[in-house]
Formats: C-alpha cells, structure tokens, sequence
C-alpha cells in the first residue's frame, strides 16, 4: 500500500493510533453489551487524541511559521487516524456483522483537498462512504452511526453515500462532483470496492471528456475570480478563492490530473506542463499561501479565509517579517504575499499556454484577415496569430527586443506567445544601464504607455514579465507593495496601471456620461505625453519614508529626459507629480465658497494647461483607488473647483464666471418651484452667497422646498434616502444659536447613524439650514420610515432639551470597526491665512462612531462659531475641517486660545467620546 505523507515526521506525537486502538478494545469490553455507552466513550477517547493532535500540530506551525504544506499535510494524517480508528471501532464493536454478504462492503474515501491530503485546521472534513450496489441495512448503520460520532467531535463533515453506479452517474452530470471525486483517495474499508470505483471513474467519467473539464474548469475560475474582486492585488485578499490563491494553484493541479492523469504536482514536468523551476515555483508559492491560511484558522479559530487587516498584523508578526529600509513588517509580509500571488499568475499563464499548444488544432490559433496581418515584425515571428521568437536567443542577442515585443504587439493589436512572455521573464535581468539609456527602448516603452489603443493590457503584460520594473527601476520598488490602510484597495503597481487604464478610456469617450468634462479636455490637451507620464509617476516613491509628492517629483526630473520627453514637458511631469494631491485637498477638505480658497489654488497652478492635466489626473487617481470610492458628490466638488480656478486663470476670459454660475442656480431652482419673480427674489436674498456656490442642483431644490414648507416654523427637520451618495440626507433648518451643530451631531449618533459630509450654512436673518449626509455603521443608508422618523426624534429631542444628551451618549455603546487595527496619531492645523475671514481648522484623527460629535463638542466647549463643515474619510483616516470664528464673528488669533483650542481638540479626536462626554 502506498504510504501517504512521506515527508511528515515524527507521526506518533500528532496521534498514537495503535495506543488508541488498544484503549478503544479496552472501553468495548468494559461496556459490553450497552451500544450507546459504548459509543460515546469512543467519541470522548478520540476527542481527547483529536485536541492533543491538534495542540501538536499548531505547535509545529508556531515553531515553523512558514511551512505550509507541512502543517496541511499533519491536520490530514491526524484526520486520517481518527477516521480510522472510529471505522474499526464502529465495524468491530457497535455494529459487528459476522457473515458479510457481497452487498455488505464499504469502503471510506477522502474526497477534495482533503483527498489531496492537504487540510487546514478548521477546513471542512470531505468523505465519501462508497457501497458495491443499494445500501444494506448494515452499511446503512455503519455510515449514520460514524457521521452522528464525528459531529459529535464537534467535526465539520461534508459527506456523501452513494452505489458505484451512483457514483458514476452524478460524477457524469455534476463537475462539482467530478472534480471532487478526481482527488479521491482511500483511507479505509474495503481496498477492492475503491480500486474498481477508480478505474470505473478513469474509464467512464474521465476518458475522451478532457476537454469539456478544462473550458468548465476556467470559465468556473473566471466566475470565482469576478466574485472575488478580478485583481490578484487586492488589499485584504481571499487567500483560497482570490486571484493568485491557492484555488488557481489547485486549478492547475486538476487540469493536470485530468488530461494527463498525473498522481502528483511533480509529475506536471514530465507531461511537460511545467519546467523544474516552475516547479520550485509552484510548490514555493502553494507552501507560503498554505502557511497563511493555516494562521487565519488558527488566529480565528474557524475556517477563515480573507486576510483582513488586523488580521494581517497578526499574521506577519507569527512569520517573523520585522520592519525593514521605511517599511513595516506588515507592508513587508503583505508584498511578499502579492509577488506569490503574482508567481501563481505567471504559472497560470504559462500552464494554459501549453495546454492551448498540446489540445490546438493544426494552424493559426486565428487567422486575421490579410490586409490586417502585419507586414513588418521587426524579427519577430507570428506562432497561430501570436507573437513568438524566431530562436531561444533573440532576447539575448538585442535586449532591446524585450521593450520592443510589447510595442509591435500594441500597434498591430496582437498577444504574445506564451513562450515569448516566459523567455522575456527569463531575460529581463538583461535590461542594463545600457538598455535603459538606449533611445530605442524608451521610445518603444513610450509608445506603449501613450497608445491611444489599450495601454493598460500591455502594461500589465510587461509587469508581468518583469520587464516593466527592469526597465523602470523606480517602479520595480513599488511593485506588489501594499500601502496599510483601508482606502487604497491595490498595491501600488495595480493602481498605477489602473490609473493609467482609466486615463486611455476617457480619452476614447468610453466614459464620457461618467467624467464629461475631463473627457471634452482630453481632446484638447497640449501636453497629452506629460499627463500619460505624469500618471505613471504620481505613486512611484511611495514607501521610501518620505513625502511620495516631493520624492517623486526629483524622480521625474531625472526619468523623463530619459524617456526622450522635452525640458518643458519634463517640468510639467515633475510639477503634477509634486502636487497630484492639491486638487482633492482642495476641493474636500476645504470651502469652495471661500473666494480665498480658489485664490490659493489657481496661485499654486499658474497655468489653464496646467489646470486641465491636473484634473485629469486627480480623477484617475481617485477612481483607480478601488470600487465605490469614485462618486457624484466628489465629481461636483472637482468640478466647481475647476470652474472657479479657471475663472481666475483665465483672466476675464472664462464665459461662465462665479456671479453667472450663482445666477444659472438661481434661474433653474425657480423654474424647479415655480415661483414669481418677486417670490423667488424674497426667498434668494435670505440665502448668502456661499450657499449658492456650495450646494448642487438638487440639494438646492431639496433646501427649498423644505423652507418653504416649514411656513415660519422655529425648527423643521426632514430626513430621505439620497442615492447619489448611497446615503440619508438629514436637513435642519432651526434658529441658528451656538451648540446647534454639536448636539445635531449628537442626536444623528444617537439614533445609530455615521455623519460621512455635513454643510453648514446660515441665512441673512439668522436661521441654519445645515445639511447632513448619514450612513448606518455597515455604510449602507437609512431608508425604512421608521429608521427615518428615529433620525427626527433624535435631533428634535437633542434641539429642544428633552433629555441630557450627554447622559444619552454615555449609555450607547460604540461599535466596534475595522479601522481600530490602525494606529493613527490625532493631528490638528489651525491655519489663519486660508482664509480671509475664516480661520480654518484642520483635524486629522483615526475614523470611528461620533468622532464628528466630539469634534464639534469641543468647538462648543471652545466658544467658537462653526460656519461651514468638511467632512472627508479615507479608509480609516478622517479629515475634518471647520471653517470658525468667535462668537463676534472675528477670526481666533491670541495665541493662548489658539492653544485651548488645539488641545481641545487633540483630546477629542485621540480619546474616546468619553473624554469628549466629560469636557462637556
């Protein structure tokens, strides 16, 4: 028989099964004749060896926090003693049958990764009870009584019961089941019963369907894989179902296996799917993702699979990755854990190459009409419609052919032959100092990353390979490198492709009802090499422990001379570079309605050209961050800054100025309601002028037509879904008097909602309309009447004294959240010169439940007046910014309550509420 686990040692100390087996005859004898005593002193025998296996087990993990395949391997040999063992001690000692008949045989199958013999600690237990025909009243006994003993051991069982003919059937219909059963192993019972089970299965399931199981297998994968996000650099990945985890490593193993019917990974050499290195790659890669998931079970306790963000803390400190050359051990371990994930990619791609080559019919892989197939390759030769190597050397002999395989496969819109792309991997540790000085190669990488067709594709193509980070040192340091925070959602080298991406689509008008704007500018850019360059190297610096901005820009200045770029486009890459940031600081952290504001800006900008990239590349950036973070809100902020920069840029010669934007507000707002002009003259000289510039369209007509409703009232509050934000919008417009903004705060807290904007406004006659933008602590909206109404009660509680809030918020206890795995030291600026009659404070702090209600409790406590609120989140960091003055409406310029207030603040936004509860 064959001996499974070969490389485990020291079996004996996981689980003893002969010392078990002897005390389980003992326990049969002492209970004798009582089945159900009987059965539930073998369970208690094989609980105690299944928790000091485990024990075992976890500490050869802890002492070897890196092998993998190891602790898998040890989990699967102390289940296959346990289900042994109870096998034995269920057929001998519960259920003896004597005089078998030929329909009473069993035989007990591992299916699965459990039938790979591979098992995490808290993986689910795969079996199969296989019988010769129908179940026997006995087999019947044996398979109920073992399932209700392994449930009992507190065991997650996935089992089936089926005839071989069963077996075969469902395994014909269900490639669940066919995959399932392709790793069937035995672990017990009759050897025959399974030896024909296995043959019948090679015979009848398996034979000329090899096929039919790969195009199920991929399209399979791919589904997983949309599911899972579609990128292997996703910052809390799945390690077994993500892109680059070991389901696309198990993928490969089962192709394998089907078509070529290997035992073993080792074996995919010499059916020529892999090469040995990529062999040393595969089972490196499938070593470190299995050690992970073996820590997520063992941290967790359960079968967990995400890497979460405390979690990956956890996770780096038992794998010993310290702090290294400006990055933390966390970052470390996490980018070590994307370029195995990338390796996974790299040996997917290779695998199906061969595949494809191995099950392709004779010819082109498709045959591009005539006048389409190019007529200049450069050397390079077509292989079925790819582009392919004439020899093994051709890299070797001109490295620049490295740079220049992707170009011709942009231009004539062709992929590259599998064995093209594992050659220029080979290679790339060719592309010197030379190479990189070498015009024809920043030429031909130039053309690429301008290409008006799909730069992204390539670019990723070129990443892949390694060529992209051969030939860009600068952006092979931030390949794979995760930034720790929960705002970025891909390593660096994923955004900036993406960046990039997003940038060729809008200039093709793919996305133009998204960003018309930037799309309409795009096609009048003077400087369109610049901006493609510019987004390549907005992020190159990050995790050099400086500032990326200022870092960057220096590699700008020295990277794009190289690249064949002018001294002037040179100065324009390296200014955006140097301020990418500016434009999103701007517009949501600070108020647009302060003129001073847009001064400052268009001060730093200089330029209309200058304006246009950067607001191109602003919007890239944000939108290649991850999904859900790019929205109609942010879209307008951009927008009326633009507007109001260009207006000033352009010295007179903007049509659409402040005044005529105020004005074409006012126009479609009256016509939304209305009104005469008389009406809507009295109602418009109540509003300031901020107010206009502030709010959109819609919120504008929203703020109206509650006013007008409120017919004179002292208080009117409403409350409704606001879907351009996936959020509550809450208005209140009240009799303005200090505390008002703090105890709104408050009572939005109170009835469990998360204040994510607010905008602050007051009439000429003295009465606040403020409204506030409100998301449940899951980051969903309130919509239900009731969670709308609770809102209401809330703040018309909080506003007319009903109750002492603080008491209120004392008694609520706060949730917990994601973003207490991360340390964020509390930051507040106060700045005088922003503005002209604002001073302006800034509060940086971790984000977490009515950390906006201490903030504005601490003003209160401060005696100050809010005039306008910014609130901007980014993952789990927070930026509020308050636009105040004292209660005389000057701004706060002595320096000893400039320092009150400082510390007023620090304590609100480090502390708990608690802190902020007391200075109340």
């Amino acid at each position: 028989m064959v001996m499974h686990f070969p490389a485990l040692g020291s079996r004996r100390a996981i689980i003893d099964r002969r010392a078990i087996s002897d005390n389980i005859v003992a326990l049969a004898q002492a209970h004798n004749g009582d089945p159900m005593k009987l059965r539930l002193a073998i369970v208690g025998e094989l609980r105690t060896a299944l928790e000091q296996g485990r024990k075992e087990v976890a500490r050869r993990l802890e002492a070897k926090p890196t092998r993998g395949r190891e602790t898998v391997s040890a989990f699967a040999f102390l289940i296959d003693q346990i289900l042994r063992l109870l096998y034995d001690a269920t057929t001998h000692h519960l259920y003896p049958a004597s005089n078998r008949s030929t329909g009473e045989r069993i035989v007990l199958i591992a299916v699965g990764g459990y039938g790979r013999g591979e098992m995490a600690p808290y993986s689910d237990i795969d079996i199969g009870f296989i019988t010769p025909w129908k179940p026997t009243g006995w087999t019947e006994q044996v398979i109920e009584s073992m399932l209700y003993s392994l449930w009992d051991l507190g065991l997650k069982v996935g089992h089936s019961s089926r005839s071989i003919d069963e077996t075969m059937r469902m395994a014909n219909a269900d490639l669940t089941v066919r995959t399932a059963l392709l790793e069937a192993r035995y672990i017990w019972g009759d050897r025959p019963l399974y030896e024909e089970t296995a043959a019948r299965f090679g015979a009848e399931v398996v034979q000329g369907t090899a096929r039919a199981f790969i195009a199920d297998k991929l399209a399979e994968r791919e589904e997983r894989h949309k599911r899972m996000g579609d990128s292997r650099y996703v910052v809390e990945p799945n390690v077994k179902e993500g892109k680059g985890g070991l389901r696309d490593l198990h993928t490969l193993f089962w192709i394998g296996k089907y078509v070529h019917r290997v035992q073993s990974v080792a074996e995919l050499v010499d059916s020529g799917l892999l090469t040995q290195a990529e062999l040393r790659q595969f089972q490196k890669a499938e070593d470190f993702l299995w050690a992970v998931r073996c820590h997520l079970h063992t941290i967790t306790g359960r079968a967990e699979d995400r890497l979460t963000f405390d979690l990956q803390l956890e996770i780096a400190t038992r794998m010993r990755f310290t702090a290294r050359q400006g990055q933390s051990g966390v970052e470390r371990f996490m980018r070590y854990y994307f370029l195995n994930a990338k390796t996974v990619g790299d040996l997917t791609a290779v695998f199906l190459a061969h595949l494809d080559d191995q099950f392709a019919a004779k010819g082109r892989r498709y045959i591009p009409a005539f006048f389409r197939r190019p007529k200049k390759l450069d050397g390079f030769i077509l292989d079925r419609g790819r582009l392919a190597l004439p020899d093994d050397n051709f890299f070797r002999d001109d490295p620049v052919r490295l740079l220049e395989i992707f170009a011709l496969a942009d231009r004539h819109g062709l992929s590259i032959h599998p064995s093209a792309m594992r050659a220029a991997s080979r290679d790339a540790p060719h592309i010197t100092a030379k190479v990189r000085r070498d015009p024809r190669a920043n030429a031909a990488f130039l053309d690429v990353l301008t290409s008006p067709r799909d730069p992204e594709t390539v670019l990723r193509w070129m990443n892949e390979s390694s060529v992209f980070g051969r030939f860009i040192p600068d952006f092979r340091r931030v390949v794979a490198q995760m930034q720790f925070d929960m705002y970025h959602h891909y390593t660096v080298d994923e955004h900036t492709i993406r960046a990039i991406g997003l940038l060729s689509r809008i200039e093709k008008g793919e996305l133009a009802s998204e960003h018309p704007l930037s799309s309409e500018i795009m096609a009048k850019l003077i400087s369109r090499r610049a901006l493609y360059v510019a987004v390549l190297l907005h992020d190159i610096a990050k995790g050099r422990g400086g500032d990326h901005s200022i870092l960057g820009a220096e590699v700008a200045e020295h990277l794009c001379p190289r690249l064949g770029l002018s001294d002037a486009e040179t100065e324009t890459v390296a200014w955006l570079v140097r301020y990418h940031l500016l434009m999103s600081a701007t517009a949501f952290k600070r108020d647009l309605a302060d003129y001073k504001t847009i001064l400052d800006f268009a001060d730093v900008v200089q330029s209309a050209e200058r304006l246009k990239l950067l607001l191109c590349l602003t919007i890239v950036d944000i939108r290649a961050v991850g999904p859900g973070v790019w929205n109609s809100w942010k879209r307008q902020l951009l927008g009326d800054l633009y507007e109001s920069a260009e207006e000033v840029l352009r010295l007179g010669h903007k049509l659409r100025g402040r005044e005529e934007r105020v004005a074409a507000k006012q126009a479609a707002l009256q016509q939304a309601l209305g009104l005469s002009d008389d009406d809507f003259r009295q109602f418009a000289k109540r509003l300031p002028e901020s107010y206009w510039i502030a709010e959109p369209d819609d919120i504008l007509v929203h703020n109206a037509r509650h006013i007008l409703a409120s017919d004179g009232s002292p208080l009117s509050i409403a409350a409704e879904y606001y879907p351009q934000r996936g959020a509550t919008l809450v208005t209140v417009y009240a009799t303005d008097h200090p505390g008002l903004f703090y105890r709104i705060a408050g009572a939005i807290h109170l009835a469990g909602g998360n204040i994510i904007d607010a905008r602050i406004h007051t009439t000429r006659d003295g009465v606040a309309v403020d409204n506030f933008l409100v998301q449940d602590p899951l980051g969903g909206a309130f919509h239900s009447p009731e969670q709308l109404q609770r809102i209401k009660v809330a703040i018309e509680d909080a506003l007319a004294n009903r109750h002492r809030l603080i008491t209120k918020l004392e008694a609520r206890p706060l949730p917990r959240t994601r973003a207490e795995a991360f340390r964020i030291a509390p930051n507040v600026l106060i700045d005088n010169k922003a503005s002209n009659r604002f001073t302006v404070v800034e509060v940086n702090a971790r984000d977490r439940p009515a950390l906006l209600f201490a903030l504005a409790n601490a003003l209160f406590q401060s005696k100050v007046t809010v005039h306008s609120a910014h609130v901007a989140t980014y993952g789990e960091r927070a930026v509020d910014t308050f636009y105040i003055t004292d209660l005389l409406g000057g701004k706060i310029e002595a320096k000893g309550r400039l320092q009150t207030l400082e510390r007023r603040l620090l304590e609100a936004a480090g502390g708990d509420v608690d802190i902020a509860l007391q200075m109340a």
